[in-house]
């Protein structure tokens, strides 16, 4: 597979903007900074979001590995469908329900089925054993600040986790 090519393909779908110029995406930044008391510091220079058919990026995207870069549009293309398929009701559903934090089922199903598109890439890309080198920092997504602690089950998302990458 040529991943520079299908790369290109998939960003064609979407517009790609680095988030340190867009002034939402520096204020959703220390907004998250101020709510999650700390724990998600990182929102502009690790983490990618999605809102529509804008994916923001952070600003040292195009030095990032062209599979890393590949596999997280993959995980990105799965919210521009759910938005396609909610709406605006994705976006509230995602930040509010059941609760914005501690308890975010809604967004942890938009985001447990994003995963399983980034564990479909990576399994193409290396296999089971690409996978398993990620299963501690997907756990952690969930589990921790990175996304307002949305669940607080390590153990059934450890489940959820261990038969999606058997099913591959």
């Amino acid at each position: 597979m040529d991943l520079h090519a299908d790369y290109a393909r998939l960003a064609a779908e979407v517009r790609i903007v680095p988030k340190g110029h867009v002034w939402h995406q520096r204020a959703i930044h220390h907004l998250l900074r101020v709510v999650t008391l700390g724990a998600q510091s990182a929102y502009l220079d690790r983490y990618v979001t999605t809102l529509w058919h804008t994916v923001y990026v952070p600003d040292d995207w195009e030095a990032r590995p062209i599979d890393e870069r590949w596999a997280t549009l993959r995980h990105e293309l799965v919210h521009v469908r759910q938005f396609e398929r909610w709406g605006v009701v994705m976006a509230v559903a995602y930040l509010l329900l059941p609760l914005p934090l501690g308890l975010a089922w809604c967004r942890m199903r938009f985001e447990r089925e994003a995963y399983e598109e980034s564990l479909r890439a990576w399994h193409e890309l290396g296999g089971r054993a690409a996978c398993e080198r990620r299963r501690a920092h997907v756990l952690a997504q969930f589990t921790s600040g990175a996304y307002g602690w949305m669940w607080p089950f390590p153990r059934a998302l450890g489940r959820w986790f261990d038969a999606f990458v058997a099913s591959l």
